[in-house]
């Protein structure tokens, strides 16, 4: 790069003292090796790099071998590590150029000057820029794509998840129960004696249900992110699960009120139905912890339409993309179509 230098020794000291380098170097150059040891050993310096007076003269002879000491302060890493780093780089060009020599010796069987340079010249040429220093450091600054996250607020994140179901498919039982008050208060019969239509009137209660569940699940969703920083993945994937969650715990709700005679059965499926289906379909949250969870707890979870939700809520909290949580909102949506269509036809049955 037009640097002229009268030995290879010089060569090396003006590559360490380029410009390119003058942001993380500080060059200092003593005549005797001893007094550069003695700068390390006293660390006023971090690295000595002693050139032999034979230097140049072992690298131009055929039989040669030119060798550079590297001699550091043992208690640094970061700093003798990119000296040596763009030692090494400046050396391997150098013995790139001693190799093609070799390989032209071995095939010309010459040891013509001429022959030589021009080697050596085209080796240069295929060089980046012809400088065998143009490539020796590249520096970046490292990028994180996303902050680390805290393991407890993970833990903490998951056991809201898991609570958010529980207290959805609770609403939706606790909202659809209200069909059976009214039922036993007389104020439903009363209302079929109206000229609307019991279908209307029905589905009016339903979308109660589901309105009630809405505002519930939205309300946890932004309080767990503004409170606890809960990270639940992209909102995609957060979307998808909360409307399987409303749409499944309306339906779910609808579904076990339809099988109910009164509400005094209702205590029986709040404290004993509720509570052993959805943590059954939470266990791989709650056994995840202990890192007791196996496919077997898995497949028990997914046999409830809780796991189904809770799969959808690991998955977006794990990274995975809209389309990877397709199939669990699929079948949550399967299992929501299922509760709808039955405690319709056994309302309106019971009620026609």
């Amino acid at each position: 790069d037009g640097t002229q230098a009268d030995s290879l020794g010089a060569l090396v000291v003006s590559v360490m003292q380029s410009p390119d380098f003058a942001g993380l170097l500080e060059v200092r150059i003593e005549s005797d090796p001893a007094t550069a040891r003695a700068l390390v050993d006293s660390q006023e310096a971090g690295v000595a790099v002693i050139i032999p007076a034979d230097f140049s003269a072992q690298f131009s002879s055929l039989d040669g071998q030119a060798v550079l000491e590297f001699y550091q302060d043992p208690t640094l890493t970061i700093g003798p590590g990119i000296v040596k780093s763009i030692l090494n780089q400046f050396m391997d060009g150098l013995s790139g150029a001693r190799i093609a020599v070799d390989v032209t010796l071995s095939q010309t069987g010459t040891s013509d000057p001429a022959v030589i340079g021009q080697a050596v010249g085209l080796y240069m040429a295929s060089q980046p820029q012809g400088d065998p220093a143009a490539t020796l450091l590249d520096t970046r600054s490292p990028v994180r794509d996303e902050p680390e996250r805290n393991p407890l607020l993970v833990i903490v994140g998951m056991v809201m998840g898991a609570m958010l179901i529980f207290y959805a498919y609770y609403t939706g039982v606790a909202g659809a129960q209200g069909i059976l008050q009214e039922d036993e208060q007389l104020t439903l019969p009363r209302l079929f004696t109206t000229p609307t239509r019991p279908a209307a009137i029905l589905t009016g209660k339903f979308l109660g249900v589901l309105l009630t569940v809405t505002v519930q699940v939205i309300v946890l969703l932004i309080a767990a992110r503004l409170i606890f920083q809960v990270d639940w993945g992209n909102w995609q994937a957060v979307t998808l699960m909360a409307v399987c969650v409303v749409l499944n715990a309306s339906a779910f709700g609808i579904f076990v009120n339809s099988l109910l005679k009164s509400t005094k059965q209702g205590g029986a499926v709040f404290g004993g139905v509720l509570t052993v289906t959805t943590w059954v379909g939470a266990m791989p949250i709650f056994l995840g912890f202990s890192g007791s969870v196996n496919p077997t707890i898995d497949a028990l979870s997914l046999s409830m339409p809780q796991g189904w939700i809770v799969r959808m809520l690991s998955q977006g909290a794990g990274g995975a993309s809209l389309g990877q949580i397709a199939l669990s909102a699929l079948v949550s949506l399967a299992w929501t179509a299922v509760f709808f269509v039955v405690g319709i036809w056994r309302f309106q049955k019971r009620y026609a």
